[in-house]
């Protein structure tokens, strides 16, 4: 039986002793969230914190669409550095990366020679020749290693940890905690170098949450005490706290933000999960594209929404009493006011507007209805900094 069966999870517990934890790493931030009471799932061979015992986690989802929240993710960033890195991540995303500039991010893809899935992130231009990849879980860094060979390009790891600090007081942060105040221009998926006490820290306009925010990469040389202590006193005035996965969970889902291995596999493609327009279908070669120029177009993922209950996480969905998809991810949302979540169909005929059932957490069969994603913000004016939009509290 699987861990995480919607009803209940298994996570990770700091504790005395030594010895089987040898493949998992911690958090540069690991003893500032120490005192929280964290609990950890395993991500990326990384620990990421899911909640915490001093908060709860619609005090968490609150934090992000009021104030400002932390989440120390478990992004694990690979370096691509070389005369041949830009060829080499041209031949295994799908996005034409030879588009990209120096001081930008992109959404990366990467598929199977089948057009299945195997893992997106953020690729970062930080040089000519040298990318950051921030991916997501998922087995990418041998599969890197294996489509290089031939090639002038060095594939590491560069032991960097990603944080993000999202929300609508993000970008005060930021100018609060920058030595030089707010870097110009950092605009949507922008890449800056600032100061933080002194220390230069990599930043970048991007997030997980489809709120205004950034993230800042920690490196080994940085001093990661004395870089938190900076920041966090920067966003104490403006309300920043810590929070983990599960507040975070909610909105990505109103967001229509997918997450590897759950709500896209290597079952999946680009297109049937809604990500089709970051396949650039007239690039020369990339791994997958044959199989994806024949790939059925239209979309077999779509949001669900549930008036009366949370859908249960791989619970099914019903169309005319018979079972028609399954849930990848479910919640109550505190700002809809009723149950949310992502529904993966078996096929293309059933999409937004079908009523269906869902079985929900309780065990119960409730009635649904198949909807657009995102729930809201389709533009995604939130997280450009186009619209302000800082909801009371139901």
């Amino acid at each position: 039986m699987r861990s995480s069966d919607g009803k209940s999870r298994d996570l990770v517990t700091t504790m005395p002793g030594a010895g089987w934890d040898y493949s998992i790493t911690r958090h540069c931030y690991h003893e500032i969230e120490r005192p929280k009471g964290p609990h950890y799932c395993v991500y990326n061979r990384r620990l990421m914190a899911v909640c915490f015992d001093d908060h709860s986690t619609e005090d968490g989802y609150w934090r992000l669409r009021q104030k400002a929240a932390l989440l120390n993710t478990g992004e694990f960033p690979i370096q691509f550095e070389g005369p041949d890195a830009e060829r080499l991540l041209n031949k295994l995303f799908t996005k034409d990366i030879t588009k990209q500039k120096v001081g930008r991010c992109a959404y990366g893809l990467a598929c199977y020679d089948d057009g299945g899935l195997i893992v997106d992130g953020i690729l970062l231009r930080l040089e000519d020749n040298i990318f950051w990849y921030a991916q997501a879980d998922g087995d990418f860094y041998s599969w890197a290693k294996a489509h290089a060979r031939g090639m002038d390009v060095a594939i590491t790891d560069p032991d960097v940890f990603v944080s993000q600090i999202q929300g609508p007081n993000s970008l005060k942060i930021l100018e609060a905690a920058s030595d030089d105040g707010m870097p110009e221009p950092f605009g949507y998926f922008a890449i800056a170098k600032v100061k933080f006490g002194g220390q230069k820290v990599v930043i970048t306009r991007t997030g997980y949450t489809n709120e205004l925010g950034w993230e800042f990469y920690t490196e080994p040389h940085h001093d990661a005490e004395k870089l938190w202590a900076h920041i966090n006193a920067a966003g104490k005035p403006h309300g920043l706290e810590i929070f983990g996965l599960d507040a975070m969970n909610i909105r990505r889902i109103e967001a229509g933000i997918l997450n590897a291995g759950s709500d896209f596999d290597e079952t999946t493609t680009p297109y049937d999960v809604r990500l089709g327009r970051f396949v650039d279908e007239d690039k020369s070669d990339f791994i997958g594209k044959s199989a994806l120029a024949n790939a059925i177009r239209e979309p077999r993922l779509h949001g669900v929404k549930c008036e009366s209950g949370e859908p249960l996480i791989s619970g099914a969905v019903e169309v005319a009493g018979k079972c028609a998809g399954v849930i990848t991810a479910g919640a109550i949302s505190p700002y809809l006011g009723h149950g949310i979540g992502i529904a993966r169909m078996d096929s293309t005929e059933n999409g937004p507007g079908t009523a269906v059932k869902i079985v929900c957490r309780d065990g119960s069969l409730q009635d649904g209805e198949l909807v657009d994603l995102p729930f809201y913000d389709e533009q995604a004016e939130i997280p450009r900094g186009k619209l302000v939009d800082i909801p009371e509290r139901r």
